[in-house]
C-alpha cells in the first residue's frame, strides 16, 4: 500500500511540529526595547546612583510603555520621560522614607567614587536630571524639557545653576 508516495511499513512516522515563535524583526516593541534599554539604564543610573535600582526602574517604565505601545506616536521620548518620572518618584519616595524613619541611610552605589559623580549626586534632583539628559544622553534643551515636563527656558536655568554648583564643588 502507498501512503503519500511511500510504501507503508505499518508504523506511521510522527510529523514534526513547526514552532511559530515570533522573530525579533517582526516585533517592533522588542526591537525598540533592545535598542533603547541600555541607554535608558545608563541615564537612570546617573540619576538614582544605583545600577540595580536603575535597571528595575527602567524595566517598570518599559512595562508602562508596552501597555500603551499601540497609542504612542513617538516611543523614544515617551520612554525617556517614563524613565525620568520613575527615577523622580523613586527618589521622592526615598526622601520621604528617610524623613519618616529619621535615620541616615548610607547610599549604596555601584559607581566609583570619582569626583565628578560625587558632585553630580550632590545636585538637586531636577538639576542632576537635566545635566544627565543634556550632556550624557545628548538631548537638546527642548528634548530634555519634554522628558522632565517643564518649559525649555527652565532647562536652561537649571543647567546654568547646576554647572555653577558643579564648578564650585570640583574646584574645592
Amino acid at each position: 500500500m502507498m501512503v503519500g508516495g511511500e510504501q507503508g511499513t505499518g508504523a506511521e512516522r510522527p510529523r514534526a511540529t513547526v514552532s511559530r515563535l515570533p522573530t525579533p524583526d517582526l516585533d517592533p516593541f522588542t526591537d525598540f526595547y533592545r535598542a533603547h534599554q541600555p541607554e535608558l539604564v545608563r541615564i537612570a543610573t546617573l540619576i538614582v546612583g544605583s545600577r540595580p535600582q536603575a535597571e528595575d526602574l527602567v524595566q517598570d517604565a518599559f512595562v508602562r510603555v508596552h501597555a500603551k505601545w499601540d497609542r504612542i506616536e513617538t516611543p523614544e521620548p515617551y520612554a525617556r520621560r517614563a524613565v525620568v518620572n520613575a527615577c523622580r518618584s523613586h527618589l521622592r519616595r526615598r526622601v520621604l522614607e528617610r524623613r519618616h524613619h529619621a535615620t541616615l541611610e548610607t547610599q549604596v552605589t555601584d559607581l566609583d567614587a570619582r569626583e565628578l559623580l560625587d558632585a553630580l549626586e550632590r545636585l538637586p534632583l531636577r538639576q542632576r536630571t537635566v545635566v544627565v539628559l543634556r550632556y550624557y544622553a545628548g538631548l537638546s534643551e527642548r528634548e530634555a524639557a519634554e522628558a522632565i515636563g517643564c518649559p525649555t527656558g527652565t532647562v536652561g536655568s537649571l543647567l546654568h545653576r547646576a554647572l555653577a554648583r558643579l564648578r564650585e564643588q570640583i574646584e574645592r
